[in-house]
């Protein structure tokens, strides 16, 4: 009998364990089939992923490692003491994170370094009122969230994770909490119709965003039979559900069906009553893997761009995890995760918020000899609708010694759509989607991204310190530039150096079906991102001190 290379492999992997190989490395290589190194920290993302449906999981989720590590939490609705050589964040509405490690050298007006990433993906999140039945269906009304591919949210397992605000009494006095809710199993989805009953399908089939993307959730007769039982032994109606304990009017049960609030009630540790409010978004059950024949890709969803806003924390979390780390540090390390980046950043808790600028603001003044001196004044332009900082003293000097990189995730080369040509009478045929000289691979390192209208913030300057930082520990790097005949996209980079005045470099890992419910990256490029970043927060204050522009 011919015994399975797979057999044989194992059987040379254990050899390899009883010359001395960790079992922890070891079991990654030979289960998943590659460098232990590179699938330590790749499985580490999944878990990641997995733990992670929505922005709100994400937070929770580096909020959890931070503290594992000794970073201290502080809350911006409170004065700040900081020390050097200590470590911190703070969360703003729970869907943003900031982190920082404190250089035990560092005086006020010395530099930030930052890496900026964010927790948002394009999703489909419930409407208000999400309560729709239709043809003997219960379905649940959402709203598209950013630029998603959504015709790949068809025929998905879905199922639904956010935030409930809860009404809780205790010892006579009623309080309200947020707390996160993950519906495990599939319960929703959104069926394609049937190819006989639209034949032209494939010639071209364009979502309808508010007709065709509402998810199944029951029908009407199994979810009526299913009702649960009120105390006089009769089937909830209307009537009995309209009313709280209290008997206040449960405006959530008009709103959403009763069926949805029973299970996000069960999740909550509540009573479907006591569910206040939610913001809530459907996502995919199927889990995050490494994959390919190979095992050198991951398949998941949102690793635009959770992956980037993994590497950096952990970058963060490793360069700060010794007692000697910040021992030579005359700055800060600092990693930013924004909400909203899919829709613009245009929110209290995105990058075009203050965040940045008031974390700045608040270690500054906190090392400042002179307390009574504040570290901006607001002016209101009431004729231009927009507010202008105006920054003195340390701030000032800080900012304009800090640098960001903002890390989102790029594009790479898909060898469906290289260029190719075809006569077909007079007439040349160009399907090319790549510009020819900058075409980022898989496994080829991060990608600096460059854009001349400032689509992305990198100049020669910031381009040259990340790519000496790459060379120094033998990293690969790429570049990319967006085809002239193509519209660029953008990132938080440019509205993060035009508001706080920050230098940038725009930069990320490369991926494939970026912003499809179902994503791929390569396992290399997670580790080379990560390596990147770490050496970054460790070599950055040297390098710069080498460095002389504005003279």
């Amino acid at each position: 009998m011919q015994i399975p290379k797979r057999v044989e492999r194992i059987k040379i992997e254990i050899k390899k364990k009883k010359s001395g190989l960790r079992f922890g490395d070891w079991f990654l290589e030979v289960f998943f089939g590659v460098e232990n190194g590179e699938t330590a920290i790749a499985v580490d993302l999944i878990e990641f992923l997995n733990a992670s449906p929505t922005a709100f999981h994400a937070v929770d989720e580096v909020k959890k490692r931070l503290r594992s590590e000794g970073y201290e939490q502080v809350s911006e609705r409170e004065d700040w003491k900081l020390e050097a050589g200590k470590k911190y964040f703070f969360t703003r509405n729970y869907s943003t994170i900031v982190a920082f490690a404190i250089g035990k050298k560092y005086v006020a007006g010395n530099g930030i370094y930052i890496i900026g990433a964010h927790t948002d993906s394009p999703c489909l999140k419930l409407k208000p009122v999400s309560k729709v039945s239709k043809g003997g269906y219960l379905e649940v009304g959402v709203q598209t969230y950013g630029g998603g591919l959504w015709h790949t949210w068809f025929d998905r397992d879905l199922s639904i994770a956010g935030r409930v605000i809860v009404r809780e009494q205790k010892d006579g006095s009623e309080s309200y909490s947020h707390r996160l809710v993950r519906i495990e199993e599939p319960i929703m989805r959104i069926p394609n119709l049937a190819i006989h009953l639209d034949r032209d399908v494939n010639d071209g089939f364009k979502v309808n965003k508010q007709t065709h993307l509402a998810p199944v959730l029951a029908t009407s007769v199994k979810a009526e039979l299913n009702k649960p039982a009120v105390e006089n032994g009769s089937v909830e109606t209307k009537s009995t559900t309209e009313k709280n304990l209290d008997g206040r009017t449960n405006t959530e049960s008009q709103k959403h069906h009763s069926l949805l609030l029973r299970l996000l009630a069960t999740e909550a540790g509540c009573e479907p009553e006591d569910i206040c409010d939610f913001e809530l978004q459907a996502y995919d059950t199927q889990k995050s893997a490494i994959a390919g024949a190979m095992k050198e890709f991951i398949f998941s969803g949102r690793l635009d761009n959770l992956c980037m806003s993994f590497c950096s924390i952990k970058a963060l979390i490793d360069s700060t995890s010794t007692e000697s780390s910040l021992e030579d540090e005359s700055g800060i390390r600092m990693v930013a995760l924004f909400d909203h980046e899919e829709v613009g950043s245009d929110s209290a808790q995105g990058a075009g918020s203050p965040v940045v600028l008031d974390a700045f603001s608040r270690i500054t003044n906190s090392f400042s000899s002179d307390t009574k001196v504040k570290t901006y004044e607001t002016i209101l332009f009431s004729d231009e609708s927009f507010f202008r900082f105006v920054l003195i003293k340390f701030l000032s000097i800080a900012i304009q010694r800090s640098f960001l990189v903002s890390a989102d995730m790029a594009h790479a080369l898909h060898p469906n759509y290289m260029y190719i040509s075809a006569f077909i009478g007079y007439i040349f045929l160009f399907q090319d989607k790549h510009e020819e000289n900058h075409q980022p691979k898989i496994h080829g390192g991060l990608v600096i991204k460059h854009n001349a209208n400032q689509r992305y913030a990198t100049n020669a300057v910031t381009s040259f310190i990340f790519r000496e930082i790459a060379n120094k520990h033998k990293l690969p790097i790429q570049d990319f530039v967006v085809r002239n005949d193509m519209l660029c996209g953008s990132t938080i980079g440019p509205i993060l150096a035009s508001g706080v005045g920050v230098r940038t470099v725009d930069v990320g890992a490369p991926q494939l079906s970026m912003h499809s419910i179902r994503e791929m990256c390569g396992v290399d490029d997670v580790k080379h991102s990560y390596e990147h970043f770490k050496a970054f927060f460790q070599e950055f204050s040297h390098l710069d001190a080498k460095l002389t522009v504005d003279i």
